[in-house]
């Protein structure tokens, strides 16, 4: 998720997408306990769209958004 497409979600849809980047995120994770995760820098890269949603969230929340 760029932070462009971040920045034009709603609060609600940002907590929406915060769950499923978690489930994805949790998906991943079993995947990779299991051996069958070929492209390990997914869970890297979903932790960074984590990241950038709760951010953005917060943002939104308290009133700070640009």
């Amino acid at each position: 998720m760029k932070k462009k497409e971040a920045r034009e979600l709603t609060p609600e849809e940002l907590r929406q997408k915060e769950r499923e980047i978690r489930d994805e995120i949790f998906r991943l994770k079993m995947k990779r306990s299991a051996s069958a995760l070929d492209n390990k820098m997914l869970i890297r890269n979903r932790r960074k769209d984590l990241a950038r949603v709760i951010t953005f969230l917060h943002a939104k929340t308290e009133g700070k958004a640009n």
